[in-house]
């Protein structure tokens, strides 16, 4: 969250750095690929195109085969870009697992980008501009332990003119026929809420995927080794079964697990939030273009309300401090016995009120155990001076950075990572079951993980890259609402392995089935982040244009909704589930909103009845 009323996204714009996350690693790839060894062999179908596009899928009919330019042959690949749409041509291809490939291709235009996903360790991307004449790209990986096929990929850039490529290889070992993957085993359910139980299971090899049944009917694909079951009624018995599925078909369902469903109520986690909640940070420390708002002036559309910013005397302190907007920065401000009473009449009336700590400015790096304890303490003061209900961490920046080494999100070794933990777990045992925890995070933070995490496995990468999981995952017991911002951010690849870009319905959809469906961490499949709950799960935008880059119109706002929810107006993107549970939505900010003539919170109340 920001101070100002409009940034820079956190990321940089532009082709060059919207893809910088996506290019973490392919520098140094490409600097140490192996020579193609006297067995290796072409694995992609019709490379050169001669076939048109047979075995090749381009979105959106985007591509054609052409006569010129060729670099060799009779044809090329022609791919044009339009609207949101990068015209993006990709094959599937077999390989063998822990072996390692080449990618190359010839490429002509303004922007054109080569690539492979699904490889079980890194996913590698490179890229040329303006070429105006026949460029070679080349980039190479190593598959995973039980990774039997990837996609390779060409891309132009949205916006820029039709693309071309030719004489496409992947060399490397040739990968054997693919079969039937095995029955998963191990299927076990976590702790079932009223309306949805947590399923997982013991990964199968060869499987790109698997189904969940309950009573024998299909209810879900799930991409990883794990998926949360929404919809359910309380007090009732139900059975499950999961099977593996790849190119070569589905295995047979795995032996059934019993659940019942609790007896009413909406799970753990919820501390009192209505079914769906409406999040808005309060600009209470500060002024900007949007103007003050008194505590007291918020309507009652707004559930949990967040106070913007708690901020740390110095980066490496601990030390958070908050004190309401000075009177020459905010001539109405309200006196803190006002601003108090508020609060105490918000909470009266079913409302939570959190302090928010970090922000754009408010850089917190716990390092060590004193800053970790400093923390909490100075927490726990302000939550008792403003009688406030929890905690809502935005940290941005480098607050959050896994250090070299530092690969497996579920064990985290990183001195800021596991503070943090630590000191939210302190004040979670201090304040009790009714402590409100909410998290903040970009989606560089989170869902970027799909594809990078840390500096990698060589090396190189941001080491910010998917730093927020192990924060989540460890306090999703505690964690009563996870709202991702959905703005500011460059393009982040979906479960699809497509890229999806902020401002319309498709990004809000794609970042959060991720969130609750599940994902492999880095392309791993050994190591799944679990999905949440969809009742701790809400997405976050901004409230105007002023507000923050990536607005999105209520009418596509309604659409994600919709697609989320009840799984109609997806457009091109299908989730791997409905859940009609989702939480709600957040913005920046309540200020904002009213500066908008609170075009925000009024979609949010005519969707849900508010």
């Amino acid at each position: 969250m920001e101070r100002t009323g409009s940034r820079p996204p956190v990321r940089l714009s532009g082709p060059t750095a919207v893809f910088s996350a996506a290019l973490l690693a392919a520098g140094a790839l490409v600097a140490t690929a192996p020579a193609a060894g006297a067995a290796d062999v072409d694995l992609a179908s019709n490379g050169g195109f001669e076939a048109g596009l047979d075995g090749w899928s381009c979105t959106g009919g985007s591509g054609a085969a052409v006569s010129t330019p060729v670099r060799s042959g009779t044809s090329a690949l022609k791919a044009t870009p339009a609207g949101s749409d990068n015209a993006r041509c990709s094959q599937t291809v077999t390989v063998k697992p822990d072996s390692t490939y080449t990618l190359g291709a010839w490429v002509q235009g303004s922007y054109v980008y080569l690539g492979a996903s699904g490889t079980g360790t890194t996913d590698v991307s490179t890229w040329t501009q303006s070429a105006g004449a026949y460029k070679q790209l080349t980039t190479s990986f190593r598959t995973g332990p039980a990774t039997t096929s990837v996609t390779v990929y060409t891309h132009g850039w949205y916006g820029t003119p039709a693309y071309y490529a030719d004489d496409l290889t992947l060399t490397g070992p040739g990968g054997d026929p693919v079969t039937v993957p095995a029955t998963p085993t191990g299927l076990r359910a976590g702790t079932a809420t009223a309306s949805s139980v947590p399923l997982s299971w013991t990964a199968s090899a060869g499987a790109t995927g698997y189904r969940v049944y309950r009573g024998g009917t299909k209810i879900l694909d799930a991409t990883g080794t794990s998926a949360t079951v929404t919809g359910l009624t309380a007090a009732s018995a139900y059975s499950f079964q999961v099977s593996a599925v790849n190119a070569a078909g589905e295995s047979a369902k795995s032996a059934a697990v019993g659940v019942t469903t609790a007896t009413g109520g909406g799970g753990g986690g919820d501390a009192g939030l209505p079914a769906h909640a409406l999040v808005g940070y309060l600009h209470s420390s500060f002024a900007n273009g949007s103007g003050y708002t008194r505590m007291v002036d918020v309507p009652d559309s707004w559930d949990v309300i967040n106070l913007a910013f708690g901020e740390p005397t110095s980066v490496t302190s601990g030390d958070i401090r908050f004190s309401l907007c000075p009177v020459d920065e905010c001539p109405n401000v309200e006196s803190e016995a006002e601003f108090k009473a508020a609060i105490k009449a918000k909470q009266a009336a079913g409302k939570k009120v959190l302090i928010s700590i970090g922000g754009q400015n408010g850089q917190v790096q716990l390092g060590s155990t004193a800053a970790r304890d400093t923390f909490v303490s100075s927490v726990s003061k302000i939550i008792d001076t403003y009688g406030l209900d929890g905690l809502d961490i935005d940290f941005e920046g480098h607050s959050l950075s896994l250090n070299t080494g530092d690969t497996d999100f579920r064990s985290p070794t990183t001195p800021v990572i596991v503070n943090l933990i630590s000191a939210v777990k302190s004040l979670k045992a201090k304040y009790g079951d009714d402590f409100v925890l909410t998290m903040a995070p970009e989606t560089f933070f989170v869902q970027l993980g799909y594809q990078y995490y840390g500096s990698g496995p060589w090396g190189g990468q941001d080491p910010r890259a998917g730093a927020y999981l192990p924060v989540i995952h460890a306090l999703r017991d505690d964690l009563t609402l996870l709202h991702v911002q959905d703005y500011n951010s460059g393009s982040i690849m979906g479960l699809d392995n497509q890229y999806h870009s902020m401002g319309g319905a498709d990004f809000h959809i794609a970042m959060t089935d991720m969130l609750l469906t599940g994902f492999p961490v880095a392309g791993d499949r050994t190591k799944v982040f679990p999905a949440l709950r969809p009742e701790q799960v809400a997405f976050g935008l901004p409230a105007s244009t002023q507000a923050g880059n990536g607005h999105t119109s209520p009418a596509e706002v309604t659409k994600a909704l919709n697609c989320l929810t009840k799984k109609t107006d997806c457009g091109s993107y299908q989730t791997h589930g409905t859940w009609s549970g989702l939480r709600g939505l957040m913005t920046w900010s309540i200020n904002w909103d009213r500066f908008n003539n609170w075009e925000f919170s009024k979609n949010f109340d005519a969707y849900f009845g508010g």
